[in-house]
C-alpha cells in the first residue's frame, strides 16, 4: 500500500446516516489513543496535557479542550486506562508526546484510531435508541458522563453531549452497530 494511501483517513461506513425518529449517523474517523498507566504514575497527567490538552477525567467521566465531539479529549475509561481523543492527524504527535513525557514510567499507549467506529445519535428520543440497545440507565446519566457497556452483543462506549450521545464501537462490528441503531430508531418504535 502507498504511504500516501496508508495515511487517509477512512470512515468505517463512509459517513453513513439514517433518519428516524433520531438522528444517527457515523462521524468518524477521529484519531484515538488508548493508554494504559496507573493514575498516580509520575507525569501521566502533564504527559496527557501535552498530548490533548486537557487534565485527567475522574471516574466514568469525559473532559474536553475545546467543544465536546469536536475538540480534544480525555475519557476514563478503567482504574489505568484512558481514551484519548484528538483529530486523526494529530495522533503521531500526540504519541511521541506521551512517549517523551512517560519516558521510564511503566505505560501502554496504542493508536486505536482506525480499529474504532464513532456514531452520534441526536434528537429529543435519542435516549430511546440507547435505551432498547444497552444495559445503562440514560436518564442518570449526566453530561459528560462516560459509560462503558455493551451495545446489543457487542462492546461500546458512550458519552451525553450537546443534546445527543457519542457512540464508539469496535470498526470491525462497524455495519452491525449502525443497523441496531438503524433498527432502535425507526419511526413509530419510540417509548411512549
Amino acid at each position: 500500500m502507498s504511504e500516501v494511501l496508508a495515511s487517509q483517513p477512512v470512515s468505517a461506513l463512509g459517513g453513513a446516516r439514517f433518519d428516524g425518529f433520531a438522528k444517527v449517523r457515523e462521524i468518524g474517523p477521529w484519531g484515538m489513543i488508548s493508554l494504559r498507566a496507573k493514575p498516580d504514575a509520575a507525569g501521566l497527567a502533564e504527559a496527557v496535557k501535552a498530548a490533548v490538552g486537557t487534565g485527567l477525567p475522574e471516574m466514568r467521566r469525559m473532559v474536553w479542550d475545546g467543544a465536546a465531539d469536536t475538540g480534544r479529549g480525555c475519557g476514563w475509561m478503567s482504574p489505568d486506562e484512558y481514551l484519548l481523543i484528538l483529530p486523526y492527524g494529530e495522533v503521531k504527535e500526540a504519541m511521541a508526546k506521551l512517549a517523551k513525557g512517560l519516558e521510564g514510567v511503566h505505560h501502554l499507549a496504542t493508536d486505536v484510531s482506525d480499529a474504532r467506529a464513532i456514531f452520534r445519535i441526536e434528537g429529543v428520543k435519542a435516549d430511546d435508541v440507547l435505551a432498547k440497545l444497552c444495559p445503562a440507565d440514560l436518564a442518570k446519566l449526566a453530561e459528560g458522563e462516560l459509560r462503558r457497556t455493551r451495545v446489543a452483543q457487542v462492546a461500546g462506549a458512550f458519552w451525553a453531549a450537546e443534546g445527543g450521545y457519542t457512540l464508539v464501537s469496535f470498526r470491525s462490528v462497524a455495519g452491525y452497530v449502525m443497523g441496531l441503531l438503524e433498527h432502535s430508531a425507526q419511526p413509530g418504535s419510540e417509548f411512549e
